[in-house]
């Protein structure tokens, strides 16, 4: 069983930089894939990007490879997302998530959820 928070979300301006944090409780969070999904009102939840368990590979949608980076620390219980170069379009609640096994783009195949945190970015 694995629980997640996330923290770091906030107002930012456009061209401005965020890291989100994921902890995790569990010991068993290292044998977890973990992703970054993200909502925007009226939208349908997204794939962000995702690593596998041991940090050795991850996987970034289009739209955010080259601003945003995703990592982890397995002695610390945690996940990162650090976004660089924030447009207004990223503005979303941003979720972490975890999953045996691999990595996956699709939100239903990820059982463990946080909470979420804001990210706003303003133009």
């Amino acid at each position: 069983q694995v629980q997640l928070v996330e923290s770091g979300g906030g107002l930012v301006q456009a061209g401005g930089s965020l890291r989100l944090s994921c902890a995790a409780s569990g010991r068993t969070f290292s044998r977890y894939a973990m992703g970054w999904f993200r909502q925007a009102p009226g939208k349908e939840r997204e794939f962000v990007a995702a690593i596998t368990w041991s940090g050795g590979s991850t996987d970034h949608a289009d739209s955010v490879k080259g601003r945003f980076t995703m990592s982890r620390e397995n002695a610390k219980n945690t996940v990162y997302l650090q976004m660089n170069s924030l447009k207004p379009e990223d503005t979303a609640v941003y979720f972490c998530a975890g999953r045996e096994y691999g990595t996956s783009r699709y939100a239903g195949e990820y059982g463990y959820w946080g909470q979420g945190t804001q990210v706003t970015v303003s133009s």
